[in-house]
């Protein structure tokens, strides 16, 4: 969408708020947010927690205001990256409510995965073109389990994050997939030592409430899911200049505001740094096995919200994510609440933290996503303006992989396969 095409339809949304004033359909108060935006002018906390709570049958016009600023900044595209999801270890020394993917020692299927098992995966994401190699595991289960310690020694390493490290850069240089870690919290000198080889790296914030740690909450048993020690983590990435991905989990509990107070630690964070390169809008799903096996699962107009509330929080300078596989329907209804990306799908692996959620077939997300009137771009794990913009924060021992395989815009040479 060019830039006149964008001028007159703010001036036909502005004009439609008028009309629903008129009409006693749209609150005053709501009303004058929503213009503030559409000036491109900073909304306040305050603000925001009267978007979050505004009624449903203001949502239509919510999602319009965030999809034309998304429009103003991020145009008609939208960016995926295909990838290989490699779970180096699905034990993990957090007990968290919703979670099916940890493992206990003795579980069937709790494993330390093998090099040769890494770089079988790895080498055929390399077949089917894909450029990221996403390392996902449970965090440190050395410090609870005795088990994954001795494991972890008989391999030669002392802990998770050293063998993390030696994979990432067995699959750079075997396979010149880009690892993309999420490892859990770490401190400054983990990240560090990790930096060098993984072109970006991750931890959902998931939410800053201290709340859900508390007994019965989804948090209780989870020390490395406290709000401080990840945001110690993110922060920690930031004056390390690494790209990084961060995001909520909806529907574990969390009040209105206590998104919207996430949101806004997000944004301190990276106004600080300016490393973080996606926030990501995760629906929880429920699990059988799990504690919170029978809690509701957030609707699809509640994600929606929060969508356009993080797109008006941010404005038009971050890449707002949902990822496709946890709402197959909704692909039309996200794309208009404000989102630009579909994040990382793959063509060979499944997603080991969600099983029971197919990834769509790439076809399929170009399809729905030119039927809405935008483009699907590919992308490497390291987004395009990172890689023009703030090249002092791609690692100079991956700068050398990473060039070759973008063009002049930062997007995948060849686009989508």
């Amino acid at each position: 969408m060019n830039e006149e095409a964008n001028r007159m339809a703010v001036i036909d949304l502005r004009q439609s708020i008028i009309d629903l004033y008129k009409n006693n359909r749209l609150d005053p108060d709501l009303g004058e947010i929503l213009q503030k935006s559409l000036e491109g002018k900073e909304i306040t906390k305050k603000e925001a927690y009267r978007l979050i709570r505004c009624n449903y049958r203001n949502l239509g016009v919510l999602m319009s205001v965030a999809s034309i600023v998304r429009n103003m900044s991020k145009g008609r595209r939208i960016t995926y990256s295909r990838k290989v999801f490699i779970p180096l270890t699905n034990m993990c020394r957090n007990r968290c409510g919703y979670c099916d993917f940890r493992r206990e020692p003795n579980d069937p299927g709790a494993e330390v995965m093998s090099p040769s098992k890494i770089l079988s995966i790895a080498e055929a994401g390399k077949r089917a073109y894909c450029t990221e190699a996403l390392f996902t595991l449970g965090e440190k289960p050395e410090e609870r389990y005795s088990e994954a310690k001795e494991e972890l020694k008989q391999m030669g390493y002392n802990g998770t994050l050293d063998y993390l490290r030696d994979a990432c850069e067995m699959v750079i240089k075997k396979t010149e997939l880009l690892p993309h870690s999420n490892a859990g919290i770490m401190t400054k000198d983990e990240l560090a030592d990790l930096k060098e080889v993984n072109a970006s790296m991750g931890l959902m914030l998931e939410n800053v409430s201290d709340r859900l740690c508390n007994k019965g909450g989804p948090h209780e048993l989870s020390l490395g899911k406290r709000p401080k020690l990840r945001l110690a983590t993110i922060e920690s990435a930031g004056q390390l200049r690494i790209p990084f991905t961060t995001g909520l989990l909806i529907g574990i509990g969390e009040l209105p505001e206590e998104i919207v107070d996430s949101l806004y630690a997000i944004k301190a964070l990276d106004k600080n740094y300016g490393h973080i390169q996606e926030v990501i809008i995760q629906n929880f799903r429920a699990k059988p096995s799990t504690p919170m096996a029978r809690h509701k699962e957030p609707s699809v107009r509640e994600i929606a919200k929060v969508i356009a509330v993080a797109r008006l929080v941010f404005k038009d300078g971050m890449n707002v994510q949902v990822p496709p596989n946890l709402s197959p329907n909704e692909y039309d209804f996200y794309l208009s609440a404000g989102i630009n990306d579909w994040g990382g799908v793959s063509p060979v692996t499944k997603d080991f933290v969600n099983p029971e959620a197919p990834w769509p077939e790439i076809k399929t997300l170009k399809f729905v996503t030119e039927k809405r009137g935008f483009e699907l771009k590919a992308r490497l794990p390291v987004y395009p303006e990172f890689i023009l913009n703030k090249p002092d924060l791609l690692p100079e021992s991956l700068k050398s992989y990473i060039t070759p395989l973008v063009d002049s815009e930062g997007f995948v040479k060849g686009g989508i396969f």
